[in-house]
């Protein structure tokens, strides 16, 4: 048993440097080849950024086209999720209130856009992504010139480069903040 044991062990290693050396080859080619333009379709590009970036377990699942009709933990169990709690999706927001120098993406601290990671299971609540930004910028930018809305599909997808609920944080086009909320503190489980 004892042998059996040292060989697991063995293999173990073996496969773990195995799976190093073949992320990093793959690191290697995909950080001297990525381009946005240059990728066939938009998993190859984001297998390049993930692997670039060390991201070497990760997978990618076809849903049906009535998934978002579907109740939470058939969609849990579509994309193999541990639990309901696990389902997110990104949305872009524009904030409708910015001052009219504010165009773009480049102050992350006070953008005309944002991307923010929403819980399918959580309710969103715009008070406190206002109110993270307001702490964000020390209370110098007044919290009336935050005013975030869902932004237009148009928008979305030339911001970010995906389609109506194929929006994901990785990859974007532009480089838009993103707000990944504390669960306790900018949603209230439903």
């Amino acid at each position: 048993m004892d042998a059996l044991a040292k060989l697991e062990r063995v293999q173990t290693r073996l496969l773990k440097r195995l799976s190093n050396l073949e992320s990093s080859l793959l690191s290697q080619h995909f950080s001297q080849n990525l381009s946005l333009s240059t990728s066939t379709t938009t998993e190859d590009r984001l297998s390049g950024i993930l692997r670039a970036n060390g991201v070497v377990d990760f997978s990618f699942k076809r849903v049906p086209s009535d998934y978002y009709d579907l109740p939470l933990e058939a969609r849990r169990d579509i994309v193999s999720a541990s639990s309901i709690q696990h389902l997110c999706k990104s949305i872009v927001l524009v904030n409708t209130q910015a001052a009219s120098n504010i165009t773009d993406c480049s102050d992350r601290n006070n953008s005309k856009y944002y991307v923010v990671v929403v819980q399918y299971a959580a309710r969103f609540n715009a008070e406190a992504v206002k109110n993270f930004l307001y702490n964000l910028n020390d209370g110098k930018i007044a919290k009336k010139k935050f005013n975030l809305r869902l932004a237009t599909e148009e928008t979305s997808v030339k911001l970010t480069g995906y389609e109506h609920n194929a929006v994901t944080c990785i990859g974007m086009r532009t480089n838009i903040p993103v707000v990944q909320p504390s669960c306790t503190l900018l949603f209230a489980v439903a």
